[in-house]
């Protein structure tokens, strides 16, 4: 399948791969048909996905009941009015519809909105009404079916609640009742150009309304990097990306990329709270072999006993979502034989800087350039950083847009043009390069603190805090500061054995650590103890209030 979309697979050297890797783009290019359907009609008993729950339940899904139950769920859709440039939210948390549903509004064009079952009614009100919302499917969930009936009333534009489960309420429609009765599928006559909407992702940053980024249907080519050259899969993988189908990270590990390449997707479907034991134990008794997690549930991991668990099937790991700990690294790799390879992007992009597999990784580098992209590091006066100089990540389009760059922000034509604009997109982070080409991650660019005339990032404080056996969580930022402009503060959630000790001692201690694994000048000089950080619903600290309350 790969083969349609690549012109070479394989290359000689990383020189070989950033000179001739390139992406074959089809006219009209649809990933429900062009791929996942077109694996039903080559190989209809190949295995698609491998779904699981912490309640015992087990289901595989070849791609040919994928294309019957997708053909379904559209022609279900049609019957109630959806259609192309639709936009329908899905909170499906990690049930194995939402497979079938998103294939299924690809498949008649409709934009797709994955989103989290964590929103409040405030937080459905005002996605509602800022996209134009016409449905929504959930997942059975007392909690979610309140919220949403409560944002009814203040969403107009909402003309259907469908719920996947047992015990359907009044009002809203059952959405297996409706597939199974759907008429037969019968294809539109044009469903989409290249450049029409797909998906949208409505992005929590750390200040403001969640911004909705958009993609158009060329997207899921640009992850086939993603699968292939940072995950490292073929046809026999079987791939657990750890991620809620409400992120964008679900579609980055769990559907696009992997299926273009042939690999079968893992889902461990789990309510609650992560719980390590588990999640091996599912690694081992169904022989995944490549998995994908944040540095925080590696974190996790290598405190348990991994000599307990049979993972000989298990041939690679990823990591991306914050920096990654040596310590960490090393540990993990003692135990397994396994080196973390790490990766860099956002929602409004594919993976952008990579740890390929022939690269030797450095515990902590995001890795080097997608040669899909062109990027450069420019400084705060506007320069090309050389190495060893932060710079903010930017990428310029003005040879080409790369694939899986985002079409802009929905409705916002001014927040576009302040992060993209004359053929330059601002990720607005900041990295450095060192003199062998690895990037390595500094902070947002109004994260970074100038202090003494060092422009420090968070990121690498965080990261010397947090191999302190005490701290659990941990958020740098500025203080004002009339001599140093600013000082650092650490913002910090400590273990619950170290709790009682929160007082002067454990702050010196710490800073006495921080002293001695990072650059002096960079340690803490106020240490603040927390019961837990200020976050946005998808998890990233909020700096920026920490940040105000110290002003």
């Amino acid at each position: 399948m790969i083969e349609k979309f690549v012109k070479r697979t394989q290359f000689e050297s990383h020189q070989d791969f950033i000179d001739n890797y390139d992406i074959i783009v089809p006219e009209n290019f649809n990933f429900a048909y062009d791929v996942a359907d077109e694996w039903a009609s080559t190989h209809p008993d190949k295995r698609a996905l491998c779904w699981t729950n912490d309640k015992g339940a087990h289901r595989d899904l070849t791609f040919g009941e994928l294309k019957m139950l997708s053909d379904r769920t559209a022609s279900f859709f049609q019957s109630t009015g959806i259609g192309k440039g639709d936009k329908v939210m899905l909170i499906l948390k990690r049930s194995i519809e939402f497979w079938q549903t998103i294939l299924a509004l690809h498949k008649i064009g409709a934009i797709a909105i994955p989103a989290t079952h964590l929103l409040t009614d405030k937080d459905i009100i005002y996605r509602n009404n800022a996209a134009d919302i016409k449905a929504i499917v959930v997942t059975e969930d007392d909690n979610l079916t309140e919220h949403v009936n409560l944002a009814m009333a203040k969403s107009p534009s909402v003309q259907h609640r469908i719920m996947v489960g047992e015990n359907i309420p009044e009002g809203w429609i059952d959405f297996h009742q409706g597939v199974k009765n759907a008429a037969p599928f019968v294809r539109p006559p044009q469903v989409n150009t290249n450049g029409d909407i797909m998906i949208l992702y409505f992005t929590s940053g750390t200040t403001g309304q969640p911004k909705m980024v958009i993609h158009d249907f060329t997207y899921p080519l640009g992850h086939i990097t993603t699968a292939k050259y940072w995950h490292n899969l073929h046809e026999n993988s079987v791939h657990l990306t750890v991620a809620d189908t409400g992120w964008a990270k679900a579609v980055w590990g769990k559907l696009y990329g992997q299926w273009i390449v042939g690999a079968c997707v893992f889902v461990y479907d789990f309510e609650g709270r992560f719980i390590p034991e588990d999640m091996l134990r599912m690694i081992s008794t169904y022989k995944v072999t490549s998995f994908c997690a944040p540095p925080t549930i590696f974190r996790f991991l290598i405190r348990e006993d991994l000599s307990r668990y049979d993972l000989s099937a298990l041939e690679y790991c990823t990591t991306a979502g914050e920096a990654l700990n040596p310590s960490v690294f090393d540990t993990f790799y003692r135990q397994t034989g396994i080196k973390m390879m790490e990766a860099f992007g956002q929602t409004e992009t594919a993976p952008t800087i990579i740890t390929f597999p022939w690269i030797v990784p450095k515990p902590g580098s995001m890795g080097v350039p997608n040669p899909l992209y062109k990027m450069d590091l420019l400084t705060h006066d506007g320069r090309s950083a050389e190495d060893g100089e932060q710079g903010e990540i930017v990428f310029y389009t003005d040879e080409k847009r790369p694939l899986a760059l985002f079409m802009g922000y929905f409705r916002d034509e001014e927040l576009t043009r302040q992060v993209y604009a004359d053929n330059l997109y601002h990720t607005g982070d900041m990295a450095w390069r060192d003199e062998e080409g690895y990037y390595w991650f500094v902070g947002r660019t109004d994260d970074v603190i100038k202090s003494s005339g060092y422009r420090i990032g968070p990121f690498e404080v965080e990261s010397a805090v947090m191999t302190h056996p005490a701290v659990v969580e941990c958020a740098i930022t500025g203080v004002p500061d009339e001599i140093r402009g600013q000082v650092i503060k650490a913002t910090i959630v400590l273990a619950d054995e170290y709790r009682t000790k929160a007082d002067d001692t454990l702050a010196k201690e710490i800073q006495k650590h921080v002293k001695n694994v990072t650059a002096p000048y960079k340690y803490p000089r106020i240490i603040e103890f927390v019961s837990e950080l200020p976050k946005t619903i998808s998890g990233k600290i909020r700096r920026v209030e920490i940040r105000e309350k110290n002003k």
